[in-house]
């Protein structure tokens, strides 16, 4: 399973993943989930996969194909495209049909499937994040939902509603999606370190900071058990 977790703010984006891949309990292996495009200072995306691992790897292999492909123009490659949305509808279109010719080779009691977060600017174009379904259609993030999450999210969405605004900085939204991770990572082994998190600052159109959180990083790992402290201690001062 995974875990990947996107923020819209008004000062750029901030996005991450974890790495565990799991086909049983007996085959866990790491693979990067976070893939970057970009032309610096004419537009930059950031693609965040999670489900079955053939579909994203075609699906990304095939976008790398498209941009290097001879007469690729804004019908095709996704640097190319003149708005952020006609990205989300290309990468849209290319998962679809590489999840569709993938189940087809499959036995029906198999599910080939697999979604994606999408997000990045062009220049002279507001910073823009997408979630993209298997059927290829798509939802965007918005001011009132700031924020957009794929696999299990469940455990690292509670903190999200609660702090997350289109007003948070950027400082805030590293922190926010790090202990969201935190929180997932204590609640379901199917998720797991290293994590590649990354960050695009408004009209940047270009990577701010990238960074892979190794397992046993020490400001990770402070950042965690500081934040338990917290929790301890704000339910300890809790009176009912």
């Amino acid at each position: 399973m995974t875990y990947c977790v996107g923020l819209r703010l008004n000062d750029g984006l901030v996005l991450l993943s974890d790495t565990r891949t799991n086909a049983g309990m007996d085959n866990i292996a790491s693979y990067r989930k976070t893939f970057v495009f970009e032309k610096p200072g004419r537009c930059v995306i950031a693609i965040m996969t999670a489900g079955s691992l053939s579909v994203t790897q075609t699906t990304i292999a095939r976008l790398h194909d498209a941009i290097a492909a001879e007469g690729a123009d804004e019908t095709t490659s996704i640097l190319e495209a003149p708005t952020m949305l006609k990205v989300a509808s290309l990468i849209g279109d290319t998962l679809a049909r590489t999840r569709r010719e993938i189940a087809a080779r499959m036995d029906m009691e198999q599910q080939a499937t697999a979604s994606l977060i999408v997000g990045g600017q062009r220049q002279g174009e507001h910073m823009r994040l997408f979630l993209v379904y298997p059927e290829g259609n798509f939802i965007e993030a918005t001011d009132d939902t700031p924020f957009l999450q794929i696999g299990e999210h469940k455990y690292g969405k509670p903190l999200l509603d609660r702090v997350v605004t289109p007003e948070t900085s950027l400082a805030d939204g590293r922190k926010a999606v790090l202990l969201s991770m935190d929180s997932t990572l204590r609640s379901n082994l199917s998720v797991g370190m290293p994590l590649d998190l990354t960050v695009i600052e408004r009209d940047a159109c270009a990577i701010s900071h990238r960074q892979r959180i190794e397992a046993g990083d020490p400001d990770f790992a402070a950042m965690s058990a500081a934040w338990a402290t917290a929790l301890r201690e704000s339910f300890r001062n809790i009176q009912i």
